[in-house]
C-alpha cells in the first residue's frame, strides 16, 4: 500500500500534470482530470496504481481517486476520508464541510459523496470533494470572520456556501454565474442549507453576471475564487482583491496551473503555481452552452 503521505489525488475534470512532474511530485498533489469518456489503460509502469493515457506527444497519467462507489454514504464520512488522506488538516475546513452537506448541492439520484465532480447542466459541473476542500485550504486564511470572499463560476452554490460560513455574518460572501438558471437553482440550494440564514439576512448573495469582471458592488475582497480557467489572469479580479488578499485561479489553454496570487499590502503582485489541473475554460455564457 502506498505511503499516504505521497498520495496524488485526481478526479474526471482534470488533467494530471507532464511526467516528469509526476515522477517529482510533492505530497499532496491535488489534481483533476476531465474526461469526454474513459481513457485506455495500460498497467505496465512500475508506478503505484497510475494508468497511462497519452495525449499528442506527451504523457500523461491518471491516478485512481481518493475514493469511488457508494462506500461512502454520509457527509461526515466524506469528511473524515479527506482527512485521513491529508487533503484536509485544518480542523476549521473539516468545520465548515461538514456543515455544508454536498448532497444538497449535486443532482439528485447522484452518489454525492464520491471523490469525483459531476455535471450540473449546461455544460458546467460540480468539482470533486478534494478540489473544494484543496481551493478551502488555500484560502482558509483570507476567509477569516468579518472578510469578503468572491466565487466567480459559482455553480450549484457549494463552495459559496462553505465562504459564507467561514467569514459569518459580518462578513461578505459573493457568488457570480454567468448561467441564470443555475444562479436560480443555487439559491434553491442553499436555502435548503445550512447556510440559509446567512443568505436570507444578506451576507450571502448569487448574481448572474460575467464573472471574469468580478463583482465590484462588494470588492475589494479578501479571497477571489474562480473555477473554470482564464487564458491569463483577468484585471478586474486583481483590482479587486485587496491588499493582503489571496485569488485561486486556474491559468492556461490546453496546459493549464492553478495559481495561487497574492496581493502584498503594497499592492504588488506575487504568483505562483500550486499544482497542474485542467478546468473548463472561463469564457462567455454563449460559449459555454455551445459546448466552448
Amino acid at each position: 500500500m502506498m505511503n499516504l503521505s505521497t498520495v496524488i489525488a485526481c478526479g474526471c475534470r482534470y488533467r494530471t500534470p507532464p511526467i516528469n512532474q509526476l515522477l517529482n511530485y510533492t505530497p499532496f498533489l491535488h489534481l483533476h482530470l476531465h474526461l469526454q469518456g474513459r481513457p485506455p489503460s495500460f498497467n505496465n509502469l512500475n508506478l503505484p496504481n497510475f494508468n497511462l493515457l497519452p495525449t499528442g506527444n506527451c504523457l500523461f497519467f491518471r491516478m485512481e481517486r481518493f475514493w469511488s462507489g457508494s462506500g461512502i454514504n454520509k457527509n461526515k464520512q466524506m469528511v473524515e476520508h479527506l482527512q485521513r488522506y491529508g487533503v484536509i488538516s485544518s480542523m476549521k475546513v473539516a468545520e465548515v464541510m461538514e456543515t455544508i452537506d454536498r448532497a444538497i448541492f449535486v443532482p439528485d439520484g447522484t452518489s454525492a459523496y464520491v471523490d469525483s465532480p459531476m455535471p450540473i447542466g449546461y455544460n458546467a459541473t460540480i468539482s470533486a470533494p478534494h478540489m473544494h476542500a484543496t481551493c478551502l485550504q488555500l484560502l482558509e486564511e483570507n476567509l477569516q470572520p468579518g472578510m469578503h470572499a468572491l466565487d466567480v463560476g459559482s455553480g450549484t452554490g457549494y463552495l459559496t456556501a462553505c465562504f459564507a460560513i467561514m467569514v459569518g455574518p459580518q462578513g461578505r460572501a459573493v457568488g457570480v454565474e454567468h448561467i441564470p438558471e443555475l444562479v436560480a437553482s443555487s439559491i434553491k440550494n442553499i436555502e435548503k442549507s445550512a447556510a440559509a440564514t446567512l443568505l436570507k439576512e444578506g451576507s450571502l448573495s448569487l448574481h448572474a453576471g460575467d464573472g471574469r469582471q468580478g463583482w465590484p458592488e462588494c470588492a475589494p475582497y479578501d479571497a477571489i475564487h474562480v473555477g473554470a480557467a482564464a487564458p491569463e489572469i483577468p484585471q478586474p479580479l486583481i483590482d479587486q482583491l485587496k491588499p493582503g488578499g489571496r485569488m485561486v485561479i486556474p491559468v492556461g489553454n490546453m496546459f493549464q496551473d492553478l495559481k495561487v496570487v497574492d496581493k502584498n499590502l503594497d499592492g504588488s503582485i506575487s504568483i505562483r503555481s500550486e499544482t497542474s489541473v485542467r478546468y473548463v475554460p472561463l469564457t462567455s455564457r454563449d460559449a459555454q452552452l455551445r459546448g466552448y
